[in-house]
């Protein structure tokens, strides 16, 4: 249970975790390698040597078989729609027996094919992988375990594959099982009858649930194997990630209260939570050497409400209001390596809990930005000098020194807390020294050094033992947040306002003002109000 859960606990009325989208890559590992592609033709075959000839009429094969079992199983050929072809789909599935195709879709897609170089006159050809777009074909299934899901096959060796798989699917068919009531929208669950059986039967997905269903598949949609060639030469698909989704579902009491919270979220992505630096919720460190994208969007996604994403690498994070009551967090990878996880299907324990993790820091960080407490003498405390047990007198924290909020501001920078929290001064110096607009020169190793001797003081920063690095606990973070938010959100503005105010400003209409700019020019013009009732004037 993370902290956004326990402070918001009450307006929930149930949760639960889940993989959403599971796609793989079926590949067959032997046909990966021309040489042994070679000699599967020689050995099995007793063909030799491997045409261009040979390898379209393979797949002109199969374009037939696809045609002719599309008769026998009354699954329509289609070609692939402008829009989602989830959605275009959807009608097939209506009252689609167990383990049926419903519906096949053929469109001209990228693919690592087989590809042969030489001459007929010569008869010397060479094999070697090459991509290309080529037509390939999604079989749409109604799988008697899995239900909706879709095998994309192409028609050309090595046969390389897909497998689009949705849990929650899966999940509603596990409740069906053990008579479970639940109401289902299209990609979620707003209601059931036991929703602490329905995450244990999340967390109970293994990876020969994957294997088992992705392998039956891949064996109808491969018959130019025969059964002795897949148990002896190994024809036969290996499984991958190639896109893995695990969504956090949070059901609201109350539309009401998702609506202003979600308000708040939004608003708070744009403040001091600076949405690009957003990364040390993936856990992973940020080096000079990084290209990836570091950034937070919140985009439009054709939903009611807007989406907040933050990319990390290959992977992403996006959390969204969907179907009026449900708060849906969402880490999702294209490439699970990014999080130190193997590519195979074997590693989906391991999987599961890098996403579960991303998800709880995620929402975690959103509420260190939410966060709001009665006063309790804790700011004073800061600000009130710290006496070591040696004697030696530290100063408090002041929230309009400079160096200090300078520090504050390279301590939240999450591209340098991404590992693990800790860091060494070295490390944040230039960040620092930026921050205050200096050189490193100018301020120096020393004087970073006695700066963080406050923040240790009050055991907002901890030093780790028989190392030089530092440690920023969630404390000292949501400190460093609040500090940085009170001078930059409200001390700074509402005093350039007070003692500086711009004379276009006055002029200026009330509606062609921003939100921001009319609620604080509400809250300066009551502290006029203020000063007149009790009697003082500006000098």
């Amino acid at each position: 249970m993370n902290a956004f859960y326990e402070h918001h606990e009450h307006s929930i009325r149930a949760a639960y975790r889940c993989f959403d989208r599971i796609l793989l890559n079926g590949l067959i590992q032997p046909f990966q390698q021309p040489e042994r592609v070679v000699g599967f033709f020689s050995f099995y075959r007793k063909l030799f040597p491997v045409t261009r000839k040979v390898l379209t009429e393979i797949a002109d094969r199969f374009q037939n078989w696809v045609k002719e079992k599309s008769e026998k199983w009354e699954a329509p050929i289609l070609d692939a729609p402008m829009g989602r072809r989830d959605d275009f789909v959807e009608p097939y599935f209506h009252g689609a027996k167990p383990d049926k195709v419903v519906a096949i879709i053929k469109a001209r897609e990228p693919a690592r094919i087989m590809t042969a170089i030489g001459t007929a006159k010569d008869n010397r050809w060479h094999l070697q992988i090459a991509q290309r777009w080529v037509m390939q074909y999604n079989f749409y299934v109604n799988d008697s375990r899995w239900g909706r899901m879709f095998v994309r096959m192409c028609p050309y060796l090595p046969f390389s594959a897909r497998v689009c798989l949705n849990q929650h699917h899966w999940l509603a068919n596990r409740l069906r099982e053990e008579n479970i009531d639940f109401g289902k929208t299209s990609n979620a669950f707003l209601r059931c009858g036991n929703f602490a059986r329905l995450q244990e039967l999340a967390n109970s997905l293994t990876p020969q649930d994957l294997l088992t269903c992705g392998r039956k598949w891949l064996a109808a949609f491969t018959p130019f194997f025969k059964e002795q060639e897949r148990k002896q030469a190994g024809c036969q698909h290996r499984l991958f990630f190639a896109q893995v989704e695990y969504c956090d579902n949070l059901i609201f009491h109350r539309r009401a209260a998702l609506d202003a919270l979600g308000e708040r979220l939004l608003d708070a992505n744009r403040t001091i939570g600076q949405p690009d630096k957003i990364t040390v919720i993936f856990g992973r460190k940020v080096t000079t050497r990084y290209r990836g994208k570091l950034q937070t969007e919140i985009e439009d996604m054709h939903l009611p409400n807007p989406v907040i994403r933050s990319h990390y690498g290959n992977g992403f994070i996006k959390q969204y209001v969907r179907d009026h009551l449900m708060l849906r967090t969402e880490a999702a990878t294209n490439n699970v390596n990014d999080y130190g996880v193997k590519k195979s299907v074997e590693n989906l324990p391991q999987l599961r809990q890098k996403l579960s993790t991303i998800n709880d820091n995620y929402q975690s960080i959103q509420q260190d930005i939410l966060e709001t407490f009665v006063d309790r003498g804790q700011l004073r405390k800061l600000a009130a000098p710290t006496v070591l047990p040696t004697g030696k007198r530290i100063p408090g924290l002041k929230l309009d020194h400079p160096r200090q909020l300078a520090l504050m501001h390279a301590l939240v920078r999450f591209a340098q807390v991404a590992a693990g929290s800790s860091f060494t001064t070295a490390e944040i110096h230039p960040y620092v020294a930026e921050a205050l607009g200096c050189s490193i020169s100018t301020y120096s190793l020393a004087s970073l050094r006695y700066d963080l001797s406050k923040l240790r003081a009050k055991n907002l920063v901890e030093k780790l033992p028989h190392s030089r690095r530092y440690r920023l606990p969630p404390s000292g973070y949501s400190v460093c947040l609040i500090f940085l938010k009170l001078f930059e959100r409200i001390y700074a503005p509402l005093t350039a306002g007070l003692l500086s105010p711009l004379s276009g400003d006055r002029i200026l209409q009330q509606t062609k003002r921003s939100q921001l700019d009319r609620l604080y020019q509400r809250i300066i013009d009551d502290l006029d109000k203020l000063i007149h009732a009790i009697g003082l004037k500006a000098a």
